[in-house]
């Protein structure tokens, strides 16, 4: 059985690691506060003393913090004490050049890395029905696929390295765009006189509906979104990183991202 290890316990890293836990694979974690690591300790996963310690031990390791810099650091840590034919997975949702960067860092060592991305939340974690975007060689993904499979319930090899973010990052764009309309389309439907509850009971049952309606009818006001709003914020600013600011899906979003996380809209 691959000897897996995981960082990044937070609400989705978390029942991930569970997930390959339960499905039986050896697991050691390492979490930056070690009281996120101690439900998986309890369960039968072995606690890593240091980054590079779990990434001696294991054979496959999942990342899954918040941003770039913490990849970036954590990777700096765990490539040099991997063991070649080893393989990192990248869960993070970040830039596709940090990915290929960091791929280049692990081949020299003989590491393989394969970026996978997930969208599903910890809801959809803890079921086991994440949708799973990967970047990488064939080599990786079929060396990562059976413990992706014990939280996955759709994995996809996109291309190279970095394939997997480029998806990710339109993706959660998108969502945000969808949200962004639906900001506007209840806005617009209130200054028309509408019920705003009628209204968004109607779409809900008709061609306009879309999940990112379906949270956005739900909020009892944009800001109800801050903490889910700044992460759609970075994902959309990763979009306009890698093609260009202005772009469409960032347009239609901007208008909701600025309502939830209180920002002043910029001067058109």
């Amino acid at each position: 059985m691959v000897r897996t290890g995981f960082i990044g316990l937070g609400s989705q890293g978390a029942p991930m690691a569970e997930r390959m836990l339960s499905a039986g694979f050896p697991l050691t974690v390492w979490a930056r506060r070690p009281e996120a690591a101690d439900d998986l300790v309890a369960k039968g996963a072995v606690r890593a003393g240091s980054v590079a310690e779990l990434g001696a031990a294991c054979d496959l390791v999942g990342l899954c913090v918040v941003d770039d810099a913490g990849v970036e650091t954590v990777a700096a840590k765990l490539i040099p004490a991997m063991a070649p034919g080893s393989v990192l997975v990248i869960h993070s949702t970040v830039l596709p050049q940090t990915c290929e960067r960091l791929a280049e860092t692990a081949a020299a060592r003989g590491v393989l890395l394969l970026d996978a991305p997930v969208s599903g939340g910890g809801a959809g974690a803890a079921a086991g029905t994440l949708t799973v975007m990967c970047g990488g060689s064939a080599e990786a993904y079929d060396k990562a696929l059976p413990a992706l499979e014990s939280f996955a319930g759709k994995i996809v090899l996109l291309g190279p390295v970095g394939a997997g973010q480029r998806a990710k990052i339109v993706n959660n764009a998108l969502m945000a765009a969808n949200m962004g309309l639906a900001h506007a389309a209840l806005s617009l439907g209130e200054k028309l006189g509408i019920e705003r509850g009628a209204l968004a009971d109607l779409v809900r049952h008709s061609s306009g509906r879309s999940f990112g309606f379906e949270v956005y009818a739900r909020l009892p006001a944009p800001t109800a979104f801050a903490h889910g709003g700044k992460l759609l914020r970075k994902d959309v600013d990763l979009l306009g990183a890698i093609t260009s600011t202005g772009n469409a899906l960032a347009q239609a979003a901007d208008p909701f991202l600025h309502a939830a996380l209180n920002e002043t809209e910029p001067t058109p």
